[in-house]
């Protein structure tokens, strides 16, 4: 494996380092979109439940005013505190709510319906 030079030094051919390079290039290929496929699912699970906590505190809202809010910032002083990594739109009337979740440009989007809570997926 080692090569021998004139003055009793040792080292790496071209052809191993060649090898090593192409390994670490497969490796890389095959990680890579398992690691995007990983942060799509985290980032699925914080919107649906930053709305499942959202959709608690319209109940609470509701409670106190016989109305859903359309400010999301109104929910905060019944315990809805969204993560800084998605956004949460809501829109609510006396009969119901809808809160939406996103994250940047790109990313699919979660929406909940409520009263009752109907979770959908917008790719």
């Amino acid at each position: 494996m080692f090569r021998k030079f004139r003055n009793g030094e040792k080292g790496f051919t071209l052809i191993e380092l060649m090898i090593v390079v192409a390994i670490i290039g497969i490796l890389a290929a095959i990680a890579i979109p398992q690691f995007a496929a990983y942060r799509q699912r985290g980032f699925n699970a914080t919107m649906q439940s930053d709305l499942h906590n959202a959709a608690t505190a319209q109940e609470a809202f509701y409670n106190d005013s016989q109305t859903y809010s359309s400010n999301v910032a109104a929910l905060s002083a019944y315990g809805f505190l969204p993560t800084a990594t998605d956004t949460v739109v809501a829109t609510g009337t006396t009969g119901g709510y809808t809160l939406t979740a996103s994250m940047a440009p790109g990313i699919s989007t979660w929406q909940l319906t409520g009263p009752g809570g109907t979770l959908t997926h917008n790719p």
